[in-house]
């Protein structure tokens, strides 16, 4: 397999360089975004991100070069799960399971808003380790 097979990667702007990290704005495009009735759609999204690399040569980046991000494909699907798959079953789980004990609505939206809540505080805990197991490279662009 290709590089490119391995990597999900993003053009992005080196915005600030300092001594542990380089800070790069990327793009995030939702799929539609290309479309060319994006103006009159409000669907289509576009959101700036700032990626901070870290361990990477600093020295031979520029604020305003133009770079790739890159994040091993393996990585961006454990963060699939962690970010949308993981909630998604707790809320499912939450509903069959209170809706067949006859918990009423409000109760059991409640807990299911309890429950997700109580998934993403353990995520926030342990965003270091996270942090630690997500890690992004940084390559100049061929042009």
């Amino acid at each position: 397999m290709g590089r490119s097979n391995d990597y999900i990667e993003h053009e992005g702007v080196v915005i600030e360089i300092d001594r542990g990290f380089i800070s790069v704005e990327i793009e995030s495009k939702s799929a539609c975004s290309s479309c060319h009735a994006k103006g009159a759609c409000s669907i289509g999204d576009m959101e700036l991100k700032i990626v901070e690399i870290e361990g990477c040569d600093y020295n031979s980046y520029e604020v305003g070069e133009r770079v790739n991000v890159m994040l091993k494909r393996t990585m961006g699907y454990r963060a699939l799960w962690i970010s949308y798959l993981f909630p998604l079953i707790i809320l499912m789980v939450l509903l069959v399971s209170l809706s067949s004990l006859g918990l009423s609505e409000p109760l059991t939206g409640l807990a299911i808003i309890g429950g997700i809540s109580l998934y993403y505080f353990i995520i926030w805990v342990f965003r270091d380790r996270l942090k630690r197991d997500f890690v992004f490279t940084i390559e100049k662009l061929d042009r």
